[in-house]
């Protein structure tokens, strides 16, 4: 038996001795949720179970899970239905039903590469007490240069990250379960960036955060400017309510409302005005049409001339949307924080 053959045997051996349970929480995701079992299904090493936790779906989600489960008898899966539980709630949920020491999270609305699973739990093989950090790119449909474009400038690429100071998203994680139950679990107080919480408190325990660039879900952008608005406002309510970055909020708030009517004001001094505006602007947008450019947003290349342009063109408007949103739903959150103290105190 040859040295690669070999050592291939042992780590099949050791992540058969590593028992993995997979949670994800869903909320009418008919139309996906297929979609993330498959691929659960296709994975080079499959979880142990797999427990899904609906939060009062009405457009027919748990049948369609209960449906998989049937054909798929070789997956355990446990549904479990709680109406008006949030994603917290829900997590917290699947993590007390399940039967095994790691904990693999997900979400619906995802579709997990093949190797995701597999490349998650090597973090364990050293140590118990790993944080298995997977990552997420954007998973555009074909053709759509909004979600192209989209996918660009919302979602970081690997190069991006710095991984020392890298936060999961609950969408590509895994932890043990005596780290979920030491910090207290999910926020069930909080309705957005509840997985930023929940890391922060990891960290705070000391549990060491491993970088898996190659534990990948695959991601859909918001296919239109509503949709991208309403979820950029709720996150910054959530950082509201948390009291989450503050400077960077701040910051967004002076560029916005001191330096942008600067900018504006130097108009009378035309040649000026277009000099800055133009280093602003590319500022503002560089990243995300690097990653078009370079070519690291899937869906790019086969993009027609005209799309690719207007793909580019989308960034800015995308990005100040994307602001707009967070200027008017972090004060919420704060209002909201604020509220929440005061009754405290009274």
């Amino acid at each position: 038996m040859g040295y690669p053959v070999l050592l291939a045997s042992i780590k099949r051996m050791v992540s058969e001795m590593l028992k993995v349970s997979l949670i994800a929480t869903v909320y009418n995701e008919a139309s996906n949720i297929e979609k993330l079992l498959n691929s659960l299904r296709e994975q080079t090493r499959r979880p142990d179970e797999i427990i899904i936790v609906d939060g009062g779906s009405q457009d027919g989600t748990p049948a369609i899970i209960k449906n998989w489960a049937e054909t798929n008898p070789d997956l355990p899966l446990k549904l479990i239905i709680e109406r008006g539980a949030n994603i917290s709630r829900g997590r917290n949920l699947a993590i007390a039903a399940a039967s095994h020491e790691i904990i693999a999270a997900t979400d619906a609305g995802v579709r997990l590469l093949p190797i995701w699973l597999e490349k998650l739990l090597q973090p364990f093989y050293i140590s118990p007490n790993a944080v298995s950090c997977g990552f997420f790119r954007a998973d555009p449909t074909a053709d759509s240069a909004f979600e192209i474009a989209m996918g660009a400038t919302v979602l970081p690429t690997a190069r991006d990250i710095k991984p020392e100071k890298f936060l999961p998203s609950s969408r590509s994680v895994a932890f043990p379960r005596n780290a979920w139950e030491k910090i207290g679990g999910y926020p069930e107080w909080l309705d957005y960036c509840e997985d930023l919480i929940f890391d922060l408190g990891l960290l705070k325990a000391g549990y060491p955060f491993v970088w898996q660039p190659e534990a990948e879900v695959l991601f859909r952008p918001r296919s239109n400017l509503k949709a991208f608005y309403i979820q950029y406002y709720r996150y910054a309510r959530g950082d509201g309510k948390a009291d989450l970055f503050l400077k960077r909020h701040l910051l967004r708030y002076v560029i916005y409302l001191v330096a942008a009517p600067l900018i504006i004001l130097m108009a009378r001094r035309w040649k000026l005005f277009w000099l800055v505006l133009s280093f602003v602007g590319e500022g503002y947008v560089f990243k995300p049409h690097r990653r078009l450019i370079l070519n690291e947003i899937q869906g790019w290349q086969k993009l027609a001339l005209l799309k690719k342009i207007q793909a580019l063109l989308l960034v800015p408007l995308i990005r100040l949307t994307g602001d707009v949103a967070k200027m008017i739903g972090y004060p919420v959150g704060v209002f909201w924080r604020v509220c929440k103290e005061r009754k405290k105190i009274k």
